[in-house]
């Protein structure tokens, strides 16, 4: 059991770590804080609400295994690899698009309740 609690500690270890170092995941952290606040503000449904964190764990996931595949790139090969310099990019390019997929899916659901909004304070 203590194994398996530890395992919890070494998960929190690397969530701050990415937290601290890295910019990119701090900015998704920005964004999930964004987007619940307005999931809660604008009091979106049940399945939207399914949305948004599938959304969030997945950005957030992609971003974490590009972190980690980039510092495994850089301990296997230091030096410049135009290889390795691909599997970065191929990583990154994963992160973009999985935020992307997650801008359309929130524009979908926060967009047309945003503009009820502005319509009606108009």
């Amino acid at each position: 059991m203590n194994k398996f609690i530890r395992g919890f500690g070494y998960a929190f270890k690397g969530l701050w770590y990415a937290a601290k170092t890295q910019l990119n995941f701090r900015v998704h952290l920005l964004c999930t804080a964004i987007a619940l606040m307005l999931g809660y503000g604008l009091d979106i449904s049940a399945s939207e609400w399914l949305w948004i964190i599938i959304c969030i764990g997945l950005v957030l996931l992609t971003e974490l295994l590009n972190t980690a595949l980039e510092l495994l790139c850089d301990v296997i090969s230091p030096e410049y690899n135009e290889k390795i310099g691909h599997v970065k990019d191929i990583s990154a390019g994963a992160v973009l698009v999985t935020a992307v997929t997650a801008l359309v899916i929130g524009a979908v659901i926060f967009l047309p309740k945003l503009l009820l909004l502005v319509h009606h304070a108009a």
